[in-house]
């Protein structure tokens, strides 16, 4: 089915494809600075994002040992990055994620690395497996980076709970 579809058209395809999942990420992560965060928020999108990974069952999208290795440090090294800007405060009582105003400018650079790379690498990897590497990169991206924040919101949370457990003293 995809190989009766010109390879540049599907670079644009997905091209186009990241562009708009890069502004929905930007959108929904804006949004969710105005909400409470929960550990369900933080650990449902890679869940969500792990149902990617049956594009592995079709032969198109698969990927060798070493460049799944690729991929994948490329992922956590990028998470990196994430996590640094990803922080938690107590507002209320509850848990918000801050808003990092570094967050939209690493996110939309993070993505045009991302393009760049899949423009280049277009020429010389097949566009399946370059979708299936791009694919493991995002998700060696987003786990480390949920992992990282479901341990500091853990953290925090033990906190309010042990803060709120306390009972004031009166001094005279």
């Amino acid at each position: 089915m995809f190989e009766q579809i010109p390879s540049q058209w599907l670079v644009i395809g997905s091209t186009i494809v990241a562009i708009v999942m890069g502004t929905l990420v930007m959108t929904v992560r804006a949004r969710s600075a105005k909400k409470p965060a929960s550990a369900k928020k933080i650990i449902l999108p890679p869940l969500f994002m792990s149902t990617g990974a049956l594009m592995f069952v079709f032969e198109y999208f698969r990927v060798a040992p070493l460049q799944i290795v690729e991929a994948f440090s490329v992922g956590l090294f990028f998470s990196i990055v994430l996590i640094w800007t990803s922080r938690f405060e107590v507002k209320d009582g509850d848990i918000y994620l801050k808003q990092s105003k570094a967050f939209v400018f690493i996110l939309v650079g993070l993505l045009i690395v991302r393009l760049i790379a899949k423009i280049i690498l277009s020429s010389t990897i097949h566009i399946g497996e370059l979708s299936g590497m791009f694919w493991i990169l995002a998700f060696g991206m987003i786990v480390p980076w949920r992992i990282a924040m479901f341990v500091q919101y853990k953290k925090l949370e033990k906190t309010i709970v042990t803060n709120s457990k306390q009972k004031p003293t009166f001094t005279s």
